[in-house]
């Protein structure tokens, strides 16, 4: 099997390497549209060979679309214009329901599968792909009914390769719930680095003094724009009624401090603390 990998990233890099290993396919063919990232990923052997996108698209059995999702939805109805009755197409972008709106209608649908799997870091570029990354994850299949079966059991296989947990679901469900576990933790970093950026404005003391909690917590603001812009504008109902319902939590404890009110502020925490019987 071959498989073409479009976006060379931390994600479709880190595929490649586990799919390569685990012998999933045979060859591997990439594009990207930064040539340095295109020449890194064959370079260091992600891909076999870098070839315009419609050689790609000719020749790739499966074809995986990791790009940021508002490119995406810019490409995917394209790319399904051009590949046969036998090849399918397979994202692994962070939002779903309007990337799957987006070719409901389109003849060859069927041979396209709407995933998503849950893993990341918060580097990029095809330096950035490392191995194992799906190892123990999840891996979402979304509207598994609107794909053909043989394309819902390959994806189902690569990811079963990957080490990964296939769970399935409906696009629009999918988008809410990322909105809670993934979108708005990125939202709270970057907004957590602005802030100590702007109050802080001694570098060195962010240096010395910054703790595990904090750079713990700020890691994620050192993700990449050109992914998480479009990811927070095409789920951003989502995001805003997330914001709205945290907002409201930080309210309560600004409340509970300005007020000097201990057993608010212990109550508040005691609650926060549950999360260990689900996060270990």
């Amino acid at each position: 099997m071959t498989i073409g990998i479009i976006g060379l990233g931390l994600i479709g890099g880190s595929m490649a390497i586990d799919l390569r290993r685990n012998k999933f396919a045979d060859h591997f063919l990439g594009c990207d549209n930064v040539e340095l990232n295109a020449l890194t990923a064959q370079r260091i052997g992600l891909v076999d060979e870098i070839v315009p996108m419609d050689e790609l698209i000719a020749k790739s059995d499966l074809i995986l679309l990791s790009v940021p999702v508002s490119a995406a939805i810019r490409m995917l109805s394209d790319i399904l214009d051009k590949i046969s009755d036998n090849q399918y197409v397979v994202d692994v972008c962070s939002t779903k329901e309007k990337l799957n709106d987006s070719v409901h209608y389109h003849p060859r649908r069927k041979n396209y599968v709407a995933s998503h799997p849950m893993a990341g870091t918060e580097f990029n570029g095809p330096w950035a792909a490392i191995p194992n990354l799906f190892a123990g994850r999840a891996g979402i299949i979304c509207n598994a009914e609107d794909s053909d079966s043989k394309a819902v059991e390959l994806v189902r296989r690569m990811y079963d390769s990957l080490n990964m947990r296939i769970i399935y679901m409906r696009a629009a469900h999918h988008d809410v719930h990322v909105a809670y576990v993934s979108h708005i933790s990125h939202v709270i970093s970057f907004a957590l680095a602005l802030t100590v950026l702007d109050k802080e404005k001694n570098e060195k003391n962010i240096f010395d003094l910054a703790s595990g909690g904090f750079a713990s917590t700020a890691r994620l603001s050192k993700s990449n724009a050109d992914m998480w812009v479009p990811i927070f504008l095409q789920n951003k109902e989502n995001v805003l009624s997330v914001l709205d319902a945290y907002m409201d939590k930080l309210n309560q404890f600004k409340v509970a401090m300005e007020e000097n009110d201990e057993a608010a502020l212990r109550h508040l925490i005691d609650e926060a603390n549950r999360i260990k019987r689900i996060l270990r």
